[in-house]
């Protein structure tokens, strides 16, 4: 009987995330994939002395990286450096890589909370405040500030973000494996953002999503695209996440959430086997 595959799951099961519970996830995740793989969990501070051990790394929940930067650096540069499968691949071009995609969509013209990280360019910012600041490495909303306009004049531009705080009626989260829309969940409350609900995307929330989805170019991996839903009723889009983003599987229902294990199940199955395609 050929051997089966073995997953090292990296996940801090005890990081205090607010409104979600990051070790109920994760034990129901892996659980499901252990029909399918040979499954470790560890934390992420772990994960470079164990990744050898096994034919892919699969990170999950696994809390700001900024916790632990020089662990995951090292990571990085070791799982590069032997060519060890990391799902999500380490090719991302959004959170995964810092927040200065936001700046590189603002740039293209998508449809993003307009970002800044110089004086010169408050210009391109609505010019009355709030102001949203945050670190260009933040996570999880560590770091972030809201200042007035009068504030804003007297920052030091380094390693900041600026948008302006936008007015929404509702933030809407769209989850996807590899290319294909698996489901949306939105807090209707601006105050709540973790109190979600299932949501029916329109056609045109599903294209607004994508457009996100083909420009990070995974071709393998879980992609959670975050939106918020202006007084005007266009979407805008909050964060791509890329690296660990949280499911909310809890709060989907049963079909919905047997649906994305398998969809998951069959992607790690295809990045398998196009890793063993790279490495022959």
């Amino acid at each position: 009987m050929p051997a089966r595959p073995s997953l090292l799951y990296v996940t801090d099961l005890a990081y205090p995330a607010r409104g979600r519970r990051y070790c109920d996830e994760d034990i129901l995740l892996s659980s499901r994939l252990r029909a399918d793989f040979d499954i470790a969990l560890c934390h992420p501070l772990d994960a470079t002395a164990l990744m050898d051990r096994f034919d892919a790394v699969v990170v999950r929940n696994s809390g700001p990286v900024l916790h632990y930067r020089d662990a995951y650096d090292a990571f990085r540069a070791r799982a590069l450096e032997q060519r060890t499968l990391v799902y999500n691949p380490l090719t991302g071009r959004a959170d995964m890589a810092g927040k200065q995609y936001l700046l590189d969509l603002t740039g293209a013209g998508y449809p993003v909370i307009p970002t800044v990280d110089r004086p010169e360019d408050l210009g391109r910012l609505p010019g009355s405040g709030p102001y949203a600041v945050k670190p260009k490495a933040g996570a999880d909303s560590l770091g972030l500030a809201f200042v007035s306009r009068e504030e804003l004049d007297g920052l030091a531009f380094d390693g900041i973000l600026v948008q302006p705080r936008v007015d929404f009626r509702y933030e809407v989260s769209f989850y996807y494996v590899d290319d294909a829309f698996q489901y949306a969940l939105h807090a209707p409350d601006p105050a709540r953002r973790w109190v979600l609900e299932p949501y029916a995307p329109t056609e045109a929330d599903l294209a607004f999503a994508r457009r996100f989805v083909e420009w990070n170019g995974l071709a393998h991996g879980i992609q959670r695209v975050d939106a918020c839903r202006t007084r005007e009723g266009d979407l805008l889009l909050v964060e791509l996440e890329d690296l660990n983003p949280y499911l909310s599987l809890d709060l989907v229902d049963d079909r919905t959430r047997d649906a994305f294990v398998a969809a998951m199940t069959a992607s790690l199955h295809r990045f398998l086997a196009a890793g063993r395609q790279r490495r022959s």
